[in-house]
């Protein structure tokens, strides 16, 4: 065997065993993990779950050194099935009680109690109630020409205010930054609009950055004429 063939087989050999740990390690980390996990919290609930199991399911076999892996499982299952269920509990009972005393406090301090209403009303916002208002992300110039702001479109424009103009209306709210629970309702022409791609959630995220979080876009690649019923298609001269 030449020197180049024996470098090659040496570097294949080692990018094999580099392939070989980069696949190993997940499953290693993860069984050391689980191993951790159940020698410490099982094995500190294994003698509860065996006191409190029917004699009949605790043969002495299973409470062999080398069987106590299974009491240590069941000793963790408890464990994450009483946090769970605390967590149902304290989410329905404790944690309104909680939420609601601490609500109350904080909006009684000073300075403290600004921010904090301002930042809730800013959650409010995403809530899915405000969502339903906005029903597309939208572009309109404004204050002048040239010059562009992002609103959301609310609804068509009704009543006296349709009624007094010329053209269909829209209705599109325009939040302020970065408090976008402020702003102003401008009733812009259906033409005049540009409507956007983005979702709701993804305008919020702009206006409240100022401009800084922009969504990600691609440009729709351009296709064939769409197909017009009752009229034949032009046949490509070859």
């Amino acid at each position: 065997m030449s020197h180049s063939e024996s470098r090659s087989l040496l570097s294949s050999l080692r990018s094999a065993f580099l392939a070989g740990i980069v696949l190993l390690a997940p499953i290693a980390v993860t069984l050391y993990v689980f191993n951790i996990l159940v020698t410490t919290i099982g094995g500190g609930f294994r003698s509860f779950v065996i006191s409190v199991a029917p004699p009949a399911i605790v043969p002495s076999a299973l409470l062999e050194p080398r069987q106590l892996i299974f009491w240590n499982i069941m000793g963790t299952l408890a464990v994450i099935g009483f946090v769970t269920l605390l967590g149902y509990v304290s989410r329905w009972v404790l944690g309104r009680f909680f939420f609601n005393t601490t609500d109350m406090v904080i909006a009684r301090l000073p300075f403290i109690s600004t921010v904090y209403n301002a930042v809730k009303q800013i959650v409010q916002t995403f809530s899915t109630q405000q969502k339903a208002i906005f029903q597309q992300v939208v572009m309109v110039e404004y204050p002048r020409k040239g010059v562009f702001v992002l609103g959301f479109l609310t609804s068509t424009n009704k009543g006296e205010t349709q009624h007094k103009t010329e053209g269909n209306l829209r209705n599109i709210f325009v939040p302020t930054t970065p408090n976008p629970t402020s702003g102003f309702l401008l009733m812009v022409p259906e033409e005049e609009i540009i409507e956007l791609e983005m979702t709701v959630g993804e305008g919020m995220k702009l206006i409240i950055s100022g401009g800084a979080v922009v969504p990600p876009y691609r440009e729709p690649v351009p296709g064939p004429p769409p197909r017009v019923p009752g009229r034949e298609q032009p046949v490509p001269v070859k």
